[in-house]
């Protein structure tokens, strides 16, 4: 007997192929027809999709996504109450809370029950990255919610399920949801999810008591930074250059750019750095940055220079992509991690599996290599523009530099507002922990401002603090290159020396001088006709009439880059569109334009193929005919 039979006879054990009396049309699909009036459910059907969308939950499990298990069914409640507690999902307090509506949209105001049957396994405090029914009511008010949210859903689906409903699971499996088969259903998902956790346990070393220590310390001195304090200036408070392109010159001739180059694209499938993929037109990251010094030293005369700090794993493509400009007459200087006794303890070393982490102390200390501070300051040299993370809209700003100089300001940071309500009118006061210290997409919503990481430092200040010792030189974070350790890396990168300078402020940037380079997601709004790039300044399209950028989420059948770039033809037109969402096996094909708000959502088992030259409004795709529709 061959695996696929004994499962498929695992299947018909628990009765999973006897629907009901009535077959719903979009159903059809997943039926052989009817037997003393009962829908028979194919069973080969079932188990495709039950495939598809356990490789959805491993995925996201790898990546440490959240989960909600929602239950409608008193019958399945010991089952359910098993599975959590072995996939530490399991809370008493909350095993009740699915009672009220709106418990994911409106959660601070429901009042009215519902139904006392219904009931919630939720463990994370945070939005889940996925809920998984096992009984769903065709009225269930969570499947509207989710949808609204754009939160993909896991759900068990009979024959009669309607289509308004069907169509709003991401991942449905079709199957009489009896008691046998919800529990083989559950035991699936806690074996999946216990193997991934296993599995990263295994990829990460045991956590002995010096880390420890080291940990705690760490998060001592991260709650003291998070009480320093500094005024916040809006951009357009800030004065304009002079008029004299002489003066703009001297003041450019004092400016340094020194490139962080440590963020690796292995989350997309890019083995290289993030700064080398091709945004569109054959540029990358560095391209951007050094054609917008180049535009500088051509414009007013001067002579800025660019330093790149790499890692040993970045080192050697990064020289790949400078090789283009041997013959520019940009300064370009590339030291790496490691291989200075100033920037790691000596006698240590790290294998390619492992990750040093970098933060501010590292890169001030990357200067005194050779000498290199006091070389850059004997030729007058007096201010760097540090940029830490491969936001792909910085800008080279002479305004910024004005600002610093004439107010010898000391330390600046670049802060964004996190939504348009937030913009910055006048000078306003923030702490440091009122400020996002990285990206995550749901810690943007608790603070009004976001660091983009980019700083200008007076050269001056950090040779003072050297000298005095105040920087001294720690051990670097050395971690697993996991996405277990994605979270733990990014708290490490948020190290701050802004503390340790007298004269601190924060520029309120705009918010479109923000795009950070993440994934596949943030690779199309980069390759699509929304943006365009002139002198290495990333511009928006003046036919887009939203002010704010269309938020994309690809199904994890993109988030590779060569999977990404395969499933495209041409990238889609978006200059109108307000939201995509993107599930299954969908390819495109070349001259889309999406408009207003677009779902894609292939059938599980299916290929839905966007042919060449449609115009998607406003609607929502499951099968070509859709399209047309």
């Amino acid at each position: 007997m061959t695996i696929h039979s004994a499962v498929i006879q695992k299947l018909l054990s628990t009765n999973a192929h006897i629907g009901r009396q009535v077959a719903t049309h979009h159903f059809k699909d997943y039926t052989y027809g009817f037997r003393n009036r009962m829908a028979i459910i194919d069973s080969d059907k079932t188990l495709i999709c039950m495939r598809s969308a356990f490789n959805f939950i491993s995925s996201l499990a790898r990546q440490n996504g959240r989960f909600m298990f929602i239950n409608t069914n008193p019958l399945f409640d010991e089952i359910f109450e098993l599975m959590t507690k072995k996939v530490d999902c399991y809370s008493p307090s909350s095993n009740s809370l699915w009672r009220t509506g709106g418990f994911l949209t409106n959660c601070n105001s429901p009042k009215k029950f519902r139904s006392r049957n219904k009931k919630l396994c939720f463990g994370p405090t945070q939005p889940p990255d996925c809920i998984v029914i096992v009984d769903t009511e065709s009225k269930s008010s969570v499947i509207d919610e989710a949808y609204k949210l754009q939160i993909p859903i896991v759900a068990l689906v009979d024959s009669a399920m309607p289509l308004h409903t069907f169509s709003r699971i991401a991942y449905p499996i079709p199957v009489n949801p009896s008691v046998q088969f919800v529990y083989l259903f559950c035991n699936l998902i806690t074996k999946t999810l216990l193997l991934e956790k296993n599995n990263l346990q295994l990829s990460n070393p045991k956590i002995d008591l010096r880390e420890e220590a080291i940990r705690i310390e760490d998060k001592k001195r991260k709650n003291k930074l998070a009480k320093v304090g500094f005024t916040v200036i809006p951009y357009d408070d800030l004065a304009p250059l002079p008029e004299d392109i002489e003066e703009t010159k001297k003041l450019l001739d004092k400016l340094v750019v020194l490139k962080v180059n440590h963020d690796s694209g292995s989350n997309m499938g890019f083995e290289n750095p993030k700064s080398a993929i091709d945004i569109g037109d054959g540029k990358t990251f560095l391209d951007l940055i050094i054609n917008q010094i180049e535009t500088l030293n051509s414009k007013y005369g001067c002579q800025v220079p660019l330093f790149i700090f790499n890692k040993d794993d970045t080192h050697d493509s990064t020289l790949k992509v400078l090789e283009k400009y041997s013959e520019s007459s940009i300064d370009v200087h590339t030291f790496k991690q490691g291989e200075h006794p100033e920037l790691t303890l000596s006698g240590e070393h790290c294998s390619k599996e492992e990750v040093q982490t970098v933060d501010d102390g590292d890169i001030f200390r990357s200067l005194m290599i050779d000498g290199t501070l006091d070389l850059l300051l004997s030729q007058g040299k007096e201010y760097i523009l540090v940029m830490k993370s491969d936001n792909v809209a910085t800008v080279v700003d002479p305004n910024i530099l004005n600002h610093l100089m004439t107010n010898t300001i000391d330390y600046c940071m670049e802060v964004t507002p996190s939504h348009s309500s937030n913009l910055i009118l006048t000078p306003m006061n923030f702490k440091l922990q009122e400020i996002a210290q990285n990206q995550d997409k749901h810690l943007k919503d608790k603070f009004k401002l976001i660091d983009t990481t980019n700083m200008w430092v007076s050269l001056r200040a950090i040779k003072r603090l050297i000298d005095t010792n105040r920087l001294k030189p720690k051990k670097p974070s050395i971690l697993k290159g996991s996405d277990y350790d994605q979270t733990l890396r990014q708290e490490t990168k948020a190290e701050s020396a802004v503390q340790f300078f007298d004269n601190v402020i924060g520029v309120s940037t705009p918010e479109s001088r923000f795009l950070p380079l993440d994934a596949t997601s943030d690779l199309l709004l980069l390759q699509s006709d929304l943006y365009t790039y002139r002198e290495g300044v990333l511009t928006r399209n003046p036919a887009r009439t939203n002010p704010l950028n269309p938020v994309i989420d690809l199904g994890p059948e993109f988030a590779k880059i060569d999977d990404f770039q395969r499933r495209f033809k041409s990238i889609p037109s978006i200059t109108g569109l307000d939201s995509l969402v993107v599930r299954g096996d969908v390819w495109f094909g070349s001259n889309i334009t999406l408009k207003g708000q677009v779902t894609i959502a292939a059938k599980p088992g299916s290929k839905l193929e966007i042919p060449d030259g449609v115009v998607i409004e406003n609607k929502e795709i499951n099968d070509p005919a859709d399209i047309d529709g």
